[in-house]
């Protein structure tokens, strides 16, 4: 099952952050194979650290619940919250297999959340700039819930584009980068 989590940052939490950055990084290496895509969001300039998206295939709720809230930064207290919510990857690929590679151009995360009808079941028809992309669903996959996106655009508001207006209760724009180690 593949799962998004997304841990916020409490303010003030980046030097807490940078002194686990190696607990963080060995922490993700355990779960190499299971990664479609990890990254830093930051504000949409890049001035500021917001927290972090992993895009993960575990095997359901529970084990994505460990992979979260086992994380060294989330145990130290770095993270104000946390989203995790079941997402079914509709590129069918990792980001490292994207043709745009690991560096290029502005990359975004774009995080449409909702309810009821579903909305962008598809990816657009053209997909240039899309890094992943799918939709945000409920722990037993029935109920829509959003979409998130990755996506490398010339700006936020392009990058917004990718999912359809006026279907969201909410829709985040956050500057998004290739995470991992160097």
């Amino acid at each position: 099952m593949e799962f998004v989590v997304i841990h916020r940052d409490r303010p003030g939490s980046l030097p807490l952050r940078d002194a686990l950055i190696e607990d963080h990084w060995s922490y993700m290496d355990r779960f190499e194979k299971e990664l479609i895509a990890r990254g830093p969001i930051f504000t949409t300039d890049g001035s500021t650290l917001l927290g972090s998206i992993h895009i993960v295939d575990l095997p359901g709720p529970a084990a994505v619940r460990a992979f979260a809230f086992d994380e060294p930064n989330y145990q130290a207290g770095a993270y104000r919250d946390v989203l995790v919510r079941r997402w079914r990857n509709l590129l069918g690929r990792t980001m490292w297999d994207y043709p745009g590679g690991r560096t290029g151009g502005d990359r975004f995360l774009v995080l449409g959340l909702g309810a009821g009808e579903p909305a962008d079941q598809e990816p657009p028809a053209d997909r240039t700039g899309l890094i992943a992309y799918g939709p945000l669903l409920s722990d037993d996959g029935t109920a829509w819930l959003g979409t998130v996106a990755l996506v490398e655009a010339a700006d936020a508001d392009t990058a917004r584009a990718v999912l359809t207006a006026d279907r969201y209760d909410e829709v985040e724009v956050h500057g998004w980068t290739f995470g991992g180690r160097r």
